[in-house]
């Protein structure tokens, strides 16, 4: 069975969604090569499971004057249970961050802030970061260049004359052209 019971026509659907989720279901199931009714179903069943969790519009920060990306290794006094949901609680109610990661290594989490300049940099951090009990230290890292940006999973392929699953043992192959 392929992962989390997802079918070929299901990733299809979701390859399709993820490059443009304003396509009508008319059209999103004639690029699938399904009638429009069993396509509707299929995207209903994905967002039940959650597999599909939000449609989303990506607006270019620059556009809106959020030029500066910065990202914030943040370390903490200790890690007990309920410093870390204090943080979690704390960090998730700040607009400027908009990605927050437990992490393993050298500091506990890593933030991805997005502001206008410096100065809202700099108001971000002493206003806010600092004031969150248990921050023991603060590393920031100005992103000079965006290379890459892509918000589309990489999704498995099944080759079209097989119907056999594309797992296997625990390792999932991807089609390269596919990911370019």
């Amino acid at each position: 069975m392929p992962r989390d019971g997802i079918d070929q026509i299901g990733f299809r659907i979701l390859r399709e969604l993820q490059n443009d989720a304003r396509l009508s279901n008319v059209e999103l199931a004639r690029r699938v090569n399904l009638s429009p009714s069993p396509c509707l179903a299929r995207v209903r069943a994905l967002e039940a499971r959650g597999v599909i969790r939000r449609y989303v519009a990506l607006v270019d920060p620059v556009a809106i004057g959020l030029g500066l990306s910065v990202f914030i290794q943040v370390s903490l006094e200790r890690q007990a249970e309920r410093t870390l949901e204090q943080f979690q609680s704390a960090v998730a109610r700040f607009p400027e961050v908009v990605e927050c990661y437990l992490m393993t290594g050298d500091s506990d989490y890593l933030l991805r802030v997005v502001v206008p300049d410096v100065q809202a940099l700099e108001k971000f951090i002493l206003n806010g970061l600092t004031r969150i009990s248990a921050v023991a230290n603060i590393r920031s890292s100005f992103a000079l260049k965006q290379v890459k940006y892509d918000t589309a999973l990489p999704l498995p392929l099944i080759d079209k004359s097989s119907t056999r699953a594309w797992k296997s043992g625990s390792r999932v192959k991807f089609n390269r052209r596919a990911l370019k």
